[in-house]
């Protein structure tokens, strides 16, 4: 394998998109929605924001799935599933849910004002900026994630992803 190590694959912190635990669904959606990520001359939509807190201790990071999973209404989480699906049943009437308007739009209008820190992930694993790519690929795959934290001296200093550890192995490869 490759004696590339995560240092040499990360995405250094200044350039990947982080933000503070209080800040609202909404702001990070604004933050995914402006960041395109460029490393190693591609171009790519961020899956995660990382999230600290204000001493700048990593807590969290936020996916954008965890984002929809949060702008959910607390009514809908109550209904029974049965319940909700006819209530989404757009084949039936693909006018049926209209977002920007009526009950359902201003739920997740209500919810997009919740601080990330109720819907982000904890960090479950980090690696060290020194770590070889073997290290880095067993734990993106052992915890299932597409985004490592990258330490150095104990402090985040990037972000390495699976696809820019995939990109490396193609290179090996290919």
């Amino acid at each position: 394998m490759s004696s590339k190590h995560a240092g040499d694959l990360m995405i250094p912190l200044d350039k990947y998109p982080h933000i503070p635990y209080w800040f609202t669904l909404q702001q990070a959606l604004a933050e995914f929605d402006k960041t395109i990520l460029g490393i190693h001359g591609r171009q790519s939509l961020p899956r995660a924001l990382l999230v600290f807190d204000e001493k700048y201790r990593l807590l969290g990071s936020i996916r954008r799935r965890d984002i929809l999973r949060g702008l959910e209404p607390k009514f809908l989480k109550t209904m029974a599933v049965p319940s909700r699906r006819l209530l989404f049943d757009i084949e039936a009437d693909p006018n049926l849910v209209d977002f920007s308007t009526g009950k359902v739009g201003a739920a997740i209008k209500e919810q997009s004002e919740l601080p990330v820190s109720e819907v982000m992930v904890p960090i479950v694993t980090t690696v060290n900026f020194d770590d070889h790519l073997a290290k880095v690929v067993y734990k993106l795959v052992t915890h299932d994630l597409s985004m490592l934290p990258v330490l150095q001296d104990s402090k985040v200093v990037g972000a390495v992803r699976s696809v820019d550890a995939l990109h490396e192995i193609a290179n090996l490869l290919l």
